[in-house]
């Protein structure tokens, strides 16, 4: 499979990233083009990868396109290679343009699909929401699925749940980075030295994330399981409850949702 990046911003770095660390592709499969030439020529000779001209050079070189701008440069990048587009595979990861959405920014019978990354999908090991509604075939969705599942765990979803599916595992991150910083100063605070601190939270939420997804146990259970009675863990879970801990997670997604 040869992709083509039409922009080339953090996500769609992010994705190829991912791409080359996990052996799906190599440098030489991947084209590129962005709006900002210099931007475009660093970013793709830091990969290897294929910087090209413009959309319509890009096009011609691959298979599988991926629309990577942001929401108001979409009809703009679109436009010169509408037509071409029809015999390629489209992927969307432009937030809120959904399978809709496309259908009218596409020419009828494009096979395209909408989903939503997340920045850990560099390493392999991130989170990619799909719209259940596409218009590719079965063995289309089949590649592009496999493609995807070299960086990420998949999850399809309904298009009435794609903005809250998406927000939890797209700002998620930045939560969890919040979250990670301040395990890290609580540390420091009790004598431990920074870098150790960060190094210890990190290693602990990835573990425990890790967990969840390999046991399937419910988070209330995981929690349970490390709470003994009048231990010093339920202590620390009735400051945060005390606090508004779960609240205040609530209310971030509630707040990125509603943007």
């Amino acid at each position: 499979m040869k992709v083509g990046f039409i922009g080339f911003g953090n996500m769609a770095q992010a994705l190829a990233d991912g791409f080359l660390t996990s052996g799906a592709l190599s440098a030489s499969d991947i084209y590129c083009c962005a709006r900002d030439k210099e931007k475009l020529q660093a970013n793709a000779l830091k990969r290897g990868c294929n910087p090209c001209a413009n959309a319509k050079e890009l096009v011609r070189n691959v298979d599988t396109v991926i629309i990577a701008v942001k929401p108001s440069q979409v009809d703009g990048a679109v436009a010169p290679v509408r037509k071409e587009l029809k015999e390629k595979v489209v992927i969307s990861v432009v937030n809120g343009l959904l399978f809709d959405s496309c259908e009218q920014v596409l020419d009828a019978d494009t096979p395209h699909v909408s989903i939503l990354p997340n920045t850990p999908v560099a390493i392999g090991n991130g989170v990619i929401i799909i719209e259940d509604r596409h218009s590719l075939s079965d063995e289309q969705m089949e590649e592009v699925t496999s493609l995807l599942s070299s960086v990420a765990v998949i999850e399809k979803v309904g298009t009435e749940t794609m903005s809250a599916a998406g927000t939890l595992s797209g700002c998620g991150p930045a939560f969890a980075a919040i979250f990670m910083e301040s395990l890290a100063d609580a540390g420091v605070k009790h004598g431990l030295r920074r870098e150790t601190a960060t190094r210890l939270a990190a290693a602990m939420l990835s573990g425990t994330a890790l967990l969840q997804l390999v046991s399937g146990k419910h988070p209330a259970q995981m929690k349970d399981e490390v709470c003994s009675p009048g231990g010093t863990t339920i202590k620390g879970v009735y400051a945060l409850e005390r606090e508004g801990f779960r609240a205040a997670v609530i209310a971030a997604l509630d707040a990125a949702t509603e943007k």
